[in-house]
């Protein structure tokens, strides 16, 4: 799992780091940063799968413009996941060359408890010619003497490469740990929308939820009956009226695409809606249910302003499903709000995992932990934690 990201140079964070729990909060003021660390997940998730760095920086809002901290030449990403009793540290840097963006930093390096870190692979460009084409990496080759040197492609990361060359055992089953564990980011931006049309059948909910009927509808009739039942147990209490039922079902001449309905209770009687009638809260709490229903285990859901749409009496009923599902899907949840009622209904024991981004006179981001926030106790005697946020005190 992700335990830690850091970012040096990375768009409006000149050095930062955010500590990941299995259900993490961070809050902030609009464009204090908060929406540029989903930026950095987006990025590393891209690399994983082996997409091609000028793709990578492309899709990233702001491109290679914006990428990098303003009078800065170069941006380094690093990522801590801990499996079992070993800590792996991937860092990845991007720096202007002439007129772009290329790749000028790679690294993987492994701790084993306390122990020194051991660097299973290494490139660094500063003292090579940064317009050659190819990467000169070196790997541990398990015995005494020097790195083993090999020219790489510059058009992938590292990282994904390692599965087509020679390198000893522990690399390979290392750089598998990091690509499974970062293709499992997944960043969910609910586009209400899109979920409201009609969508073809899938078999995996897109970023923007819109493919939600898709999914439900695509399902074995055992799974979809199971998964239904659950999205209905948890989304009952959403609206004003108790919810029956939720499902999907194929339409058209040809089934292949899907809507999205619901029943509600209204005294002795039911209606069924279809996802065109449905509340924005409803449908966006309906693809954060199906998200943590279908997640692959071990993943990270990032969800940005997960209370847009969402009442703030359901608040609670929010957090309650982020932490049971989480749980039982072996699921980290990373969230950003900036709603008060959200943060108060979070209580004091999640205070060690509410981080806060702001931003200094100069422009640059930060991010700290709210527990290490100085006189939080004294600012806390007085008011709470949602008021301090909407009166800056934070």
């Amino acid at each position: 799992m992700i335990t830690r990201l850091h970012l040096h140079n990375w768009k409006s964070f000149e050095d930062a780091s955010l500590y990941i729990d299995p259900l993490t909060f961070v809050i902030g003021t609009n464009a204090s940063g908060k929406s540029n660390i989903l930026d950095a997940l987006c990025f590393l998730k891209r690399v994983s799968e082996g997409a091609l760095i000028k793709d990578c920086i492309s899709s990233i809002r702001g491109g290679e413009e914006w990428m990098i901290l303003r009078e800065k030449t170069h941006f380094s990403i690093t990522v801590d996941i801990i499996e079992g009793d070993y800590t792996y540290k991937y860092t990845i840097g991007i720096g202007k060359v002439g007129n772009s963006c290329m790749l000028v930093e790679e690294s993987l390096r492994k701790q084993w408890n306390n122990a020194a870190e051991r660097t299973l692979y290494f490139a660094d460009y500063s003292t090579n010619n940064n317009q050659e084409p190819s990467l000169d990496t070196r790997f541990l080759t398990g015995t005494k003497g020097q790195p083993k040197r090999m020219n790489l492609s510059r058009n992938t990361a590292v990282l994904t490469q390692v599965e087509i060359i020679n390198v000893i055992k522990e690399i390979k089953d290392a750089t598998s740990l990091v690509c499974r564990t970062l293709s499992n980011i997944f960043v969910l931006m609910p586009d209400t929308t899109a979920m409201r049309n009609y969508s073809p059948l899938s078999d995996k909910l897109l970023p923007d939820g819109g493919n939600v009927a898709g999914v439900l509808a695509a399902m074995e009739p055992s799974q979809k009956t199971k998964i239904e039942s659950q999205l209905t147990k948890y989304l009952k209490s959403l609206p004003e009226k108790d919810l029956n039922h939720v499902w999907a079902e194929p339409v058209g001449r040809f089934n292949r695409d899907a809507m999205l309905y619901c029943e509600e209770q209204w005294t002795e009687k039911s209606l069924v809606l279809d996802a065109r009638c449905m509340s924005d809260g409803t449908l966006r709490f309906i693809s954060i249910v199906l998200a943590l229903l279908t997640g692959n285990p071990n993943s990270l859901l990032v969800i940005e302003e997960i209370d847009n749409g969402l009442h703030p009496s359901r608040s609670e009923d929010l957090i309650r499903v982020l932490r049971e599902l989480g749980s039982i899907g072996n699921i980290d949840v990373l969230c950003t709000t900036h709603n008060p009622v959200l943060i108060d209904a979070l209580g004091n024991k999640m205070i060690p995992f509410i981080s806060f981004v702001k931003r200094n006179d100069l422009g640059y981001s930060s991010i700290e932990l709210l527990e290490d926030k100085e006189n939080l106790a004294k600012l806390m005697s007085s008011s709470r934690l949602g008021d301090l946020m909407i009166n800056d005190k934070l």
